[in-house]
Protein backbone atom coordinates (compact mmCIF):
# COMPACT_ATOMS: atom_id res chain seq x y z
CA UNK A 1 0.00 0.00 0.00
CA UNK A 2 3.11 2.70 0.80
CA UNK A 3 4.63 1.52 -2.54
CA UNK A 4 1.33 2.70 -4.43
CA UNK A 5 0.86 6.02 -1.91
CA UNK A 6 4.37 6.61 -2.59
CA UNK A 7 3.97 5.73 -6.38
CA UNK A 8 1.01 8.04 -7.20
CA UNK A 9 2.91 11.02 -6.56
CA UNK A 10 1.85 14.24 -4.19
CA UNK A 11 -1.54 14.23 -5.16
CA UNK A 12 -2.15 11.25 -2.98
CA UNK A 13 -1.92 13.11 -0.33
CA UNK A 14 -5.23 15.50 -0.68
CA UNK A 15 -6.95 12.11 -1.87
CA UNK A 16 -5.94 10.34 1.16
CA UNK A 17 -6.76 13.36 3.21
CA UNK A 18 -10.13 13.63 1.30
CA UNK A 19 -10.64 9.96 1.98
CA UNK A 20 -10.43 10.12 5.89
CA UNK A 21 -12.72 12.63 5.93
CA UNK A 22 -15.06 10.87 4.17
CA UNK A 23 -14.78 7.61 6.38
CA UNK A 24 -15.07 9.91 9.52
CA UNK A 25 -18.24 11.37 8.23
CA UNK A 26 -19.98 7.93 7.16
CA UNK A 27 -19.44 6.85 10.84
CA UNK A 28 -20.63 9.54 12.26
CA UNK A 29 -23.46 10.02 10.03
CA UNK A 30 -24.32 6.52 10.38
CA UNK A 31 -24.58 6.57 14.41
CA UNK A 32 -26.37 9.50 14.32
CA UNK A 33 -29.05 9.23 11.85
CA UNK A 34 -30.41 6.09 13.49
CA UNK A 35 -34.40 6.50 12.70
CA UNK A 36 -34.73 5.47 16.57
CA UNK A 37 -32.95 7.96 17.42
CA UNK A 38 -34.07 10.94 15.50
CA UNK A 39 -37.91 9.97 15.25
CA UNK A 40 -39.00 7.17 17.89
CA UNK A 41 -41.93 5.72 16.46
CA UNK A 42 -44.32 5.33 19.54
CA UNK A 43 -43.01 9.21 20.92
CA UNK A 44 -46.55 10.75 19.61
CA UNK A 45 -48.64 7.65 21.33
CA UNK A 46 -46.47 8.55 24.98
CA UNK A 47 -46.88 11.87 24.57
CA UNK A 48 -50.43 11.32 24.91
CA UNK A 49 -50.34 8.95 27.42
CA UNK A 50 -48.92 11.62 29.52
CA UNK A 51 -51.56 14.11 28.76
CA UNK A 52 -54.25 11.76 29.83
CA UNK A 53 -52.23 10.76 33.14
CA UNK A 54 -51.41 14.57 33.71
CA UNK A 55 -47.91 14.01 33.92
CA UNK A 56 -46.71 16.10 30.78
CA UNK A 57 -44.76 18.68 33.24
CA UNK A 58 -42.85 21.62 31.80
CA UNK A 59 -39.91 19.17 32.65
CA UNK A 60 -41.36 16.38 31.18
CA UNK A 61 -41.38 18.41 27.58
CA UNK A 62 -37.77 19.88 27.82
CA UNK A 63 -36.26 16.20 28.39
CA UNK A 64 -38.81 14.98 25.15
CA UNK A 65 -37.25 18.02 23.21
CA UNK A 66 -33.82 17.18 24.08
CA UNK A 67 -34.08 13.31 23.48
CA UNK A 68 -34.97 13.53 19.64
CA UNK A 69 -35.52 16.17 16.66
CA UNK A 70 -39.15 14.39 16.50
CA UNK A 71 -39.52 15.53 20.37
CA UNK A 72 -38.49 19.26 19.70
CA UNK A 73 -41.20 18.90 16.77
CA UNK A 74 -43.67 17.69 18.50
CA UNK A 75 -43.11 19.46 22.02
CA UNK A 76 -42.86 23.37 19.80
CA UNK A 77 -46.22 22.48 18.33
CA UNK A 78 -48.12 21.36 22.20
CA UNK A 79 -46.53 24.40 23.54
CA UNK A 80 -48.10 26.76 20.83
CA UNK A 81 -51.54 24.83 20.18
CA UNK A 82 -53.10 27.62 22.08
CA UNK A 83 -52.38 30.15 19.39
CA UNK A 84 -54.41 28.41 16.90
CA UNK A 85 -54.16 26.30 13.97
CA UNK A 86 -51.84 28.54 11.79
CA UNK A 87 -49.29 29.70 15.12
CA UNK A 88 -49.01 25.95 15.74
CA UNK A 89 -48.30 24.68 12.27
CA UNK A 90 -45.32 27.94 11.90
CA UNK A 91 -43.71 26.39 15.17
CA UNK A 92 -43.67 23.18 13.94
CA UNK A 93 -42.17 24.32 10.80
CA UNK A 94 -39.55 26.03 12.20
CA UNK A 95 -38.60 23.42 14.53
CA UNK A 96 -38.74 20.66 11.66
CA UNK A 97 -36.35 23.28 9.57
CA UNK A 98 -33.93 23.08 12.27
CA UNK A 99 -33.92 19.47 12.76
CA UNK A 100 -33.39 18.56 9.02
CA UNK A 101 -30.73 21.68 9.27
CA UNK A 102 -28.85 19.46 11.74
CA UNK A 103 -29.84 16.14 9.58
CA UNK A 104 -27.86 17.23 6.90
CA UNK A 105 -24.72 18.61 9.09
CA UNK A 106 -21.34 17.26 6.96
CA UNK A 107 -23.49 16.13 3.54
CA UNK A 108 -22.03 19.00 1.84
CA UNK A 109 -18.60 18.02 2.72
CA UNK A 110 -19.24 14.57 1.84
CA UNK A 111 -20.92 14.98 -1.39
CA UNK A 112 -18.11 17.38 -2.40
CA UNK A 113 -15.66 14.66 -1.56
CA UNK A 114 -18.05 12.39 -3.86
CA UNK A 115 -17.82 15.15 -6.73
CA UNK A 116 -14.12 16.81 -6.68
CA UNK A 117 -11.70 13.21 -5.75
CA UNK A 118 -12.52 12.19 -9.37
CA UNK A 119 -11.31 15.72 -10.23
CA UNK A 120 -8.21 15.18 -8.40
CA UNK A 121 -8.00 12.05 -9.93
CA UNK A 122 -7.63 13.22 -13.36
CA UNK A 123 -5.38 16.28 -12.13
CA UNK A 124 -3.05 13.39 -11.00
CA UNK A 125 -3.09 11.83 -14.46
CA UNK A 126 -2.82 15.10 -16.27
CA UNK A 127 0.14 15.60 -14.25
CA UNK A 128 1.58 12.67 -14.35
CA UNK A 129 1.74 12.67 -18.66
CA UNK A 130 2.85 15.82 -18.29
CA UNK A 131 5.87 13.99 -16.64
CA UNK A 132 5.96 11.73 -19.25
CA UNK A 133 6.02 13.84 -22.14
CA UNK A 134 8.70 15.87 -20.73
CA UNK A 135 10.84 12.71 -20.28
CA UNK A 136 10.28 11.84 -23.89
CA UNK A 137 11.40 15.18 -24.82
CA UNK A 138 14.47 15.25 -22.65
CA UNK A 139 15.30 11.65 -22.90
CA UNK A 140 13.12 10.18 -26.17
CA UNK A 141 11.21 6.78 -26.11
CA UNK A 142 14.58 4.67 -25.59
CA UNK A 143 13.95 4.57 -21.18
CA UNK A 144 11.11 2.39 -20.94
CA UNK A 145 11.34 2.60 -16.98
CA UNK A 146 11.13 6.11 -16.75
CA UNK A 147 7.92 6.28 -18.76
CA UNK A 148 6.27 3.45 -17.05
CA UNK A 149 6.84 5.30 -13.68
CA UNK A 150 4.86 8.29 -14.92
CA UNK A 151 1.93 6.17 -16.33
CA UNK A 152 2.08 4.07 -13.69
CA UNK A 153 1.67 7.47 -11.35
CA UNK A 154 -1.37 8.95 -13.72
CA UNK A 155 -3.30 4.92 -13.36
CA UNK A 156 -2.77 5.83 -9.31
CA UNK A 157 -4.35 8.86 -9.08
CA UNK A 158 -7.44 8.06 -10.98
CA UNK A 159 -7.79 4.88 -9.33
CA UNK A 160 -7.56 6.67 -6.35
CA UNK A 161 -9.62 9.27 -7.06
CA UNK A 162 -12.92 6.90 -8.08
CA UNK A 163 -12.34 4.83 -4.66
CA UNK A 164 -12.61 7.41 -2.43
CA UNK A 165 -15.56 9.02 -4.67
CA UNK A 166 -17.70 5.91 -5.21
CA UNK A 167 -17.95 5.24 -1.94
CA UNK A 168 -18.49 8.74 -0.96
CA UNK A 169 -21.09 8.93 -3.59
CA UNK A 170 -23.51 6.13 -2.00
CA UNK A 171 -23.22 7.05 1.62
CA UNK A 172 -24.48 10.41 0.37
CA UNK A 173 -27.18 8.85 -1.37
CA UNK A 174 -28.23 6.92 1.45
CA UNK A 175 -28.22 9.24 4.40
CA UNK A 176 -30.27 11.94 1.62
CA UNK A 177 -32.83 9.23 1.50
CA UNK A 178 -32.74 8.56 5.17
CA UNK A 179 -33.38 11.82 5.36
CA UNK A 180 -35.88 11.89 3.86
CA UNK A 181 -37.97 9.57 5.09
CA UNK A 182 -37.44 10.54 8.24
CA UNK A 183 -38.64 14.10 7.32
CA UNK A 184 -41.81 12.81 6.09
CA UNK A 185 -42.43 10.45 9.14
CA UNK A 186 -42.41 13.86 11.07
CA UNK A 187 -44.61 15.72 9.20
CA UNK A 188 -47.32 13.49 9.45
CA UNK A 189 -46.41 13.07 13.30
CA UNK A 190 -46.46 16.34 13.68
CA UNK A 191 -50.43 17.02 11.21
CA UNK A 192 -51.42 14.42 13.64
CA UNK A 193 -50.96 16.69 16.36
CA UNK A 194 -52.13 19.47 15.15
CA UNK A 195 -55.44 17.61 14.04
CA UNK A 196 -55.81 16.61 17.65
CA UNK A 197 -55.02 19.22 19.43
CA UNK A 198 -57.69 21.06 16.96
CA UNK A 199 -60.57 18.82 17.12
CA UNK A 200 -59.85 17.48 13.55
CA UNK A 201 -58.80 13.73 14.63
CA UNK A 202 -59.83 11.68 17.55
CA UNK A 203 -56.84 10.81 19.85
CA UNK A 204 -57.08 7.44 19.67
CA UNK A 205 -56.79 7.82 15.70
CA UNK A 206 -53.06 9.63 16.20
CA UNK A 207 -52.24 6.90 18.42
CA UNK A 208 -52.82 4.00 16.23
CA UNK A 209 -51.47 5.91 13.39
Amino acid sequence: MKELVFAGGWMMVPLLLASVLAVAICIERFWTLRPSNIAPKHLLAEMWALIKKNELTPTRLKQIKQESHLGSVLVAGLTNSKHGRDITKEAIEQAASQSIHDMERFLTALGTIAAVTPLMGLLGTVLGMISVFNEIMAQGTGNAAVLAGGISEALITTAAGMIVAIPSLICYRIFTRRIDEIVVFMEQEAMKLVDVLHGDREVSEAAEG
